[in-house]
Order: C-alpha cells, then sequence, then structure tokens
C-alpha cells in the first residue's frame, strides 16, 4: 500500500478503494470507536470498578477485625467478669450514708487506740463524684513518732477505704514528741438518688 493512496483516498469513495487501505480506514475507525467508549463509558466503568475494589479492601479488614473479636470474645468476656467482680469487691470497702458516722468514729478510736491526743479532728464538706462522695477530715495529732507511725498503718488496715493527704510532722517544743497536721479523706457510696441528683449538678454546671 502506497502511502500517495491514503493521502488521494475520498471517504466518499471508500468502498472502491483497495483492500489495504480499507484495513488501515478500518483499523482506525475501530481505534477512534474504542477511544470513544471507553472515554464515555467504560472509564466510568473502571472508576466504579476502582471504587468498588476500595469497597471490597475496606469489608475486608472489618471482616477480620470482627473475626478476631469473635475468637477472642470467651476471654473479653472473663476478663469483664473479674473486672466485675473487682468493682463489686471495692463498692463493699464503701460505706453507706448511715455508716459514716460508724466509720469516723472508727478512725478516731484507731487514734486513742494508739495513744495519740486529737487536737482537731473536723469533717469538712462532701464532694459527690460518679457514684461515691469523697468526705475530707481535717485532723491534728499529738503522740510520739512511732505511735503516729502505728496510727498511719492502723488507718490503711481499716475495712474501707480511707486515705491520708497533706501531711506535716512538727516537732513539740516542750515535752517531746511531735505534732501530725493532716486530712484523712474516707469515702461513701451514693444511692441512686444520690448519683441522679449529682448527675443532675455536674450537667448543670456544663451548662
Amino acid at each position: 500500500m502506497d502511502i500517495n493512496d491514503l493521502k488521494s483516498l475520498d471517504l466518499k469513495d471508500i468502498a472502491r478503494a483497495p483492500a489495504p487501505v480499507k484495513a488501515v480506514v478500518l483499523a482506525v475507525l475501530f481505534l477512534a470507536i474504542v477511544g470513544l467508549g471507553y472515554y464515555l463509558d467504560w472509564s466510568d466503568g473502571m472508576s466504579e470498578v476502582d471504587r468498588l475494589r476500595a469497597e471490597e479492601a475496606s469489608l475486608r479488614e472489618v471482616y477480620a477485625q470482627k473475626k478476631r473479636q469473635a475468637i477472642h470474645y470467651e476471654a473479653y468476656k472473663k476478663r469483664l467478669e473479674d473486672i466485675e467482680k473487682s468493682l463489686a469487691a471495692l463498692l463493699r470497702q464503701l460505706p453507706n450514708k448511715s455508716e459514716m458516722d460508724a466509720l469516723l468514729t472508727d478512725i478516731n478510736q484507731v487514734g486513742v487506740g494508739r495513744g495519740l491526743e486529737f487536737e482537731l479532728f473536723r469533717p469538712g464538706a462532701e464532694a459527690p463524684a460518679d457514684f461515691y462522695a469523697t468526705l475530707p477530715v481535717t485532723i491534728k495529732v499529738k503522740g510520739e513518732y512511732h505511735d503516729m507511725a502505728g496510727f498511719v498503718s492502723d488507718v490503711a488496715q481499716l475495712p474501707r477505704i480511707v486515705t491520708l493527704h497533706d501531711v506535716s510532722l512538727t516537732p513539740v517544743a516542750e515535752g517531746g514528741g511531735l505534732v501530725m497536721d493532716a486530712t484523712v479523706r474516707t469515702y461513701r457510696y451514693l444511692d441512686e438518688v444520690e448519683q441522679e441528683s449529682a448527675k443532675g449538678g455536674r450537667e448543670g454546671k456544663k451548662g
């Protein structure tokens, strides 16, 4: 086929053109149709395929994650049960409102039992939280160092949760011994009504 045949080709007279020329023209037309079809239709289809492939990869990852969770479900369930038991044990160490006076008396008696002299024992205002309230008690006791150490140890061993904070020891100028200033914090369990009240108070402050 001569290139001049293509230059002199009249598309209106394509039927009488030589066979090689017809083949070239048909090939060009085929490529043009394929290109136009890809642009008009196939490109959108390929984009959809890419999107579906990405969605498939995401679903496979979700499936793998759910499968791992299912495999470890019994272990998670056992761990949750252990946590609930630990929480229940801690809650049993929180006195309710009616038991608070007895707890404060126990703290006082622990100090007296160690031979300490209370110069101050002043409960403060309760600070409610989610399901418990903190009651700070400011104390000032006088006695010997070893007696105070025993008092701290005895308080830590009480069946209820009691903690000491802001401890300060000052030597007594006359007669020897020490004066200990500290804050004893006790905790009590809030009943359902008190929990709702505390929750409402926190939401009111946020608003």
